[in-house]
């Protein structure tokens, strides 16, 4: 039986998938996380061995689960890697609730990735229901803190990887359909300002502000932007009452390019901003790095061919091509395995209180990634 010919429903995935988007799951909820991670092992629980891991370093935990196939542990097989946690808090139901509008439907974490990982499965599923067995075993793997750039788990995603022949990564389709063969290398970083306190109504001139050297330091640092390595600073942490000059002030950086030896020029750089000003100290703390996944292994190269095919068979033409905007597939190409990303839905708004999918994406997908668990070997 042709996998593109399994019966893919969008109403019907669109359903199963409600339930995920309703479970909130912020990176930094562990709680919420596993909630999610409980629904998932669920879902999966009729078609796969599930085995939870527990969190680490103040998150969630994974969930690992073995599509049954007798060559599990014998031979290198399929690793579908994705992630569970979100970047929308508790309550963003409120603001953003699960609401289809024709073809699109919009939800926290419905475009990143909670409907490619649905898809996933079903893909799975719909494989098992047909009686069709993958040519290679297949390991699911999902964890909780891809959004803070996987802290606690890269060590486990390396080790899975290492044990797979191939892995796919269902992270958001481009616009086009397209899908992502390598990825730009990124850097995050910790920032501190130290100052002196001070009553702001009485004594102003005795206190230097923390936060004022944060917000110049701030400007330094995103002027820094080139054309071959990015700065920004997307949090910042300070102060608490209005009459007392803040002697502290913490903020987060990241940094983005396309080679490695620009990310650690960039990162010298950034390194390089620490000192003492005017009576204030500024730290820098360099943090998790994702590495360049270059975008020219053979191997990557042989899964896009295969899901070009597929996609033509589905009815669409399928770009391939490196991007920013890390995904643990950086982790895994950058390994020399290889790795085809952006596999998930097709939306957009993802990160914001318009994320949203194209509904019909879900059967397209499921498609693409039966096919590809099909034809992989």
């Amino acid at each position: 039986m042709n996998p593109l010919g399994l019966p893919f429903d969008d109403d019907e995935m669109l359903a199963g998938l409600r339930p995920w988007i309703e479970c909130e799951s912020p990176t930094h909820d562990a709680a919420a996380v596993d909630r999610m991670m409980d629904m998932a092992a669920y879902d999966l629980a009729g078609i796969a061995s599930v085995e939870r891991i527990p969190g680490r370093m103040g998150f969630g935990g994974c969930l690992r689960a073995k599509i049954p196939h007798p060559d599990h542990g014998r031979v290198p097989g399929i690793l579908i890697a994705g992630h569970m946690d979100t970047v929308h808090p508790i309550g963003t139901l409120e603001a953003l609730p699960f609401k289809r509008e024709g073809n699109i439907c919009y939800g926290p974490g419905i475009m990143d990735m909670k409907g490619g990982n649905y898809l996933s499965v079903e893909a799975i599923r719909q494989l098992i229901h047909a009686g069709l067995q993958t040519p290679l075993p297949v390991t699911v793997l999902f964890t909780p803190d891809e959004e803070v750039g996987t802290p606690s788990t890269r060590s486990l995603i390396e080790a899975e990887a290492a044990r797979n022949k191939y892995v796919l990564v269902p992270e958001p389709g481009h616009e086009d359909g397209g899908v992502t063969i390598g990825r730009y290398a990124i850097a995050r970083f910790n920032l501190r300002t130290i100052g002196a306190p001070s009553h702001a109504g009485a004594r102003l001139s005795d206190g230097k502000s923390a936060i004022a050297a944060m917000a110049r330091k701030i400007i330094e640092i995103e002027d820094m932007t080139g054309p071959d390595c990015t700065f920004s600073v997307g949090v910042i942490h300070a102060g608490q009452w209005v009459n007392c000059v803040s002697s502290t002030c913490e903020a987060e950086a990241l940094s983005m390019a396309k080679k490695q030896e620009d990310l650690d020029d960039g990162i010298a750089r950034m390194m390089a901003l620490q000192g003492d000003v005017d009576g204030v100290t500024f730290e820098v703390i360099r943090g998790v790095t994702r590495p360049v996944w270059k975008p020219d292994q053979d191997g990557t190269m042989k899964i896009f061919e295969i899901a070009k095919g597929l996609a033509k068979d589905i009815g669409f033409d399928m770009q391939g091509r490196s991007q920013g905007g890390g995904s643990d597939g950086n982790f895994t190409g950058a390994m020399g395995i290889p790795t085809l990303d952006s596999l998930g839905v097709r939306g957009n708004g993802l990160h914001t209180l318009n994320e949203h999918i194209q509904v019909d994406s879900l059967s397209e997908r499921g498609r693409l990634m039966a096919g590809l668990l099909m034809q992989l070997s």
